[in-house]
């Protein structure tokens, strides 16, 4: 009879934690700010199409797009409460805006000299000191590559941005329409600091293809500083004192020439208006001879004659021809 009762009892309380561990533990909700995806044995809830299928992969050249080719995953929206089957597991990803610093190492926080700024080297062999932010989010519409295709995202991103971004920093050329005073200077980190926001832009189309890639989607890197190593800094100063010593007195003499061209100019136009005043008398004039004469011959003596006396009324002495 004891032994009946201690196996029904162990079996009641089998149950019961069963019960308690898949069925009431086994509900779950999602956050406002989550996405979630639901595994059965450890395969992804799949659905007929890939990430080749979605606008994120326009930006990947024909090379990538196989080997960045993604099966797209059923994503589970806010809300709940949901359920899962004790085989089953869910993997959730935070889709909100995160800012870093760009200078940021998640495995080595003293890297980069504690975070604070990113070294890189231009063109002209010069070390700079980059500091800035980046902006980034977790792509919706690839959530398997985030959660299933890179181990440590964040470190394979932060990484993938360092890389595109020193080697832009390495051949960056400043465009000829806004950089040309600085690129006859001769020094890149000129070209680098007048042209902040064009550096920033192409950092953006450079990293338009993270979405596709790793999932992740980088929304805007922001470069507020670039500086020299300081052995070089009062050199750079003298070169700049200079350069803007030559650029004021070129952009006076270029002041001074466009003024006198205006002048000249319009003294031009004064004169030809001057002419034309005086030419368009004689003109009218003539037109109106013309016309009386095509009148006839005696028209034209007459308008003479009327000329005449209109002039001797006008005049005080008259000298008179008189034939002999």
């Amino acid at each position: 009879m004891g032994y009946e009762f201690s196996v029904a009892g162990f079996l009641f309380g089998a149950l019961a934690w069963f019960i308690l561990r898949y069925v009431i533990f086994g509900f779950f909700t999602v956050d406002q700010n989550q996405r979630a995806v639901k595994t059965s044995f450890g395969r992804a809830q799949r659905l007929e199409t890939t990430t080749l299928d979605n606008p994120i992969s326009e930006t990947l050249k024909p090379d990538e797009r196989e080997r960045y080719r993604y099966p797209q995953v059923r994503v589970i929206p806010p809300g709940g409460p949901y359920f899962k089957w004790p085989w089953e597991k869910v993997r959730k990803a935070n889709i909100a805006v995160e800012t870093v610093n760009m200078a940021f190492d998640p495995e080595d926080r003293n890297a980069n000299r504690g975070g604070t700024m990113l070294e890189a080297v231009t063109k002209d062999q010069l070390n700079v000191g980059l500091v800035g932010q980046l902006r980034f989010r977790v792509a919706e519409q690839n959530l398997y590559a985030f959660l299933f295709g890179v181990k440590r995202p964040l470190v394979h991103i932060m990484g993938y941005f360092i890389s595109v971004l020193r080697q832009r920093i390495a051949s960056f050329e400043a465009p000829a329409n806004e950089g040309s005073e600085a690129s006859s200077v001769g020094v890149s980190i000129n070209d680098l600091r007048k042209n902040l926001r064009h550096l920033n832009e192409g950092m953006d189309h450079d990293c338009a293809s993270s979405a596709a890639r790793y999932g992740i989607v980088l929304d805007a890197s922001l470069i507020t500083s670039i500086d020299p190593p300081p052995e070089v800094e009062s050199a750079l100063a003298a070169i700049n004192t200079a350069h803007n010593h030559v650029s004021s007195e070129v952009s006076l003499a270029q002041a001074g020439a466009d003024q006198k061209l205006v002048q000249s100019r319009r003294a031009v136009e004064i004169a030809s208006l001057n002419a034309q005043a005086e030419v368009e008398p004689l003109q009218r004039l003539a037109d109106q001879l013309g016309t009386l004469k095509k009148m006839g011959s005696g028209v034209l003596t007459a308008y003479l004659r009327n000329v005449r006396l209109s002039l001797f009324g006008k005049a005080d002495q008259a000298v008179l021809e008189v034939n002999k």
